[in-house]
């Protein structure tokens, strides 16, 4: 194991009162602070499915990587049923290039009425199903941290029909290289009948982050029976690395856990032979390792070349976010090596 993680901060990372709170990615801001990205939906709605209709990305900042981070606006509000984003933004992704602020996030929309606490607002309500249909990713475009941001009125990266990526396309995990071109790892689902199939992964490539982008492969990254979501990226020497959330455990050992992957070229993957990349079991600064309802959304915040913290979202929950009572964005300190490349996160 090259690296390891310390303690978490109890006092660290987002939370808000009477609010879900998902996602969470952070960069060092033109102020010298850092500004995290993250996702809240009032907790009238259920945790889940609430966020696809009423998820809206915010800004918190703090002093120090760790937090706390103190709430600072709504980024990207919701803007009306006829926009591909209207209803629910969600998954950012933040990444400084050059003089410009890029937020890859997923964004999606419905014509129904909005929904309230108590009127039977759920998985199979006609706003759930149509706002799941309607994730697509974009991208705004800000020359400051505090914004304001360029919204485009079309996604980035839609659906093809007759795809792996038919039925919806969400968490942008965008690697922007010195030149400005980008791989950009993606979820997508595919239409199997009236119904969406499993998660997989694609991969798309822009030679500048404007776009246009082009798929590269006509099949997921990995095999059918490799479940998994939440990727994120960064490049290397040797190619490229990727975290993800294990959504059976087959692959790490735990459920919910997080799997690391090599690739050379950004379309041909290996899973790393370390057995995990990151637990749910988390040791606190409090001395105690309390087992989390979820880990997940990761973000490596990486400083002078190297990462420094791991950003997660998280729940008080016993299975994943279905029984919590709160969510949360957390920060774990990364202790310091030589190297850039990560070993086992645990």
């Amino acid at each position: 194991m090259f690296q390891t993680l310390l303690p978490a901060p109890l006092e660290g990372g987002f939370r808000m009162e009477g609010y879900w709170v998902w996602c969470g990615s952070c960069v060092k801001g033109e102020d010298g602070r850092f500004h995290l990205f993250a996702s809240r939906w009032p907790k009238a709605l259920p945790m889940h499915p609430g966020w696809l209709v009423q998820s809206e990305i915010v800004r918190a900042v703090s002093d120090h990587p760790e937090g706390p981070y103190t709430f600072q606006e709504v980024v990207l509000p919701a803007r009306g049923a006829e926009y591909w984003d209207g209803r629910s933004t969600h998954n950012p992704q933040i990444v400084k290039h050059g003089g410009k602020y890029l937020l890859f996030y997923m964004g999606s929309t419905h014509p129904l009425k909005e929904p309230v606490a108590g009127d039977g607002y759920g998985l199979d309500d006609p706003r759930c199903i149509v706002a799941r249909a309607n994730k697509r990713i974009g991208l705004a475009v800000s020359d400051s941290v505090t914004g304001p941001w360029e919204r485009r009125d079309a996604p980035i990266l839609a659906t093809r029909p007759g795809k792996f990526d038919s039925f919806l396309t969400s968490n942008p995990a965008p690697c922007i290289r010195e030149d400005g071109s980008v791989l950009l790892i993606y979820k997508a689902r595919k239409y199997e009948g009236h119904v969406h199939g499993k998660m997989t992964f694609g991969a798309a490539h822009a030679d500048h982050y404007e776009g246009p982008y082009r798929v590269l492969s006509e099949n997921p990254l990995f095999p059918p029976d490799v479940h998994l979501e939440d990727p994120f990226i960064w490049q290397t020497a040797e190619g490229y690395e990727l975290l993800a959330k294990d959504m059976e455990g087959n692959l790490c050992g735990e459920k919910y856990g997080g799997i690391h992957a090599y690739s050379a070229d950004g379309l041909n993957w290996e899973i790393g032979k370390e057995q995990l990349a990151y637990s749910r079991s988390v040791l606190w600064d409090d001395g105690i390792v309390r087992q989390m309802g979820n880990l997940e959304r990761p973000f490596l915040l990486f400083q002078d070349g190297k990462p420094t913290h791991l950003f997660a979202a998280t729940s008080d929950g016993t299975n994943g976010f279905h029984d919590a009572t709160e969510t949360w964005n957390m920060v774990i300190p990364i202790a310091q090596g030589t190297s850039s490349k990560l070993g086992g996160l645990t």
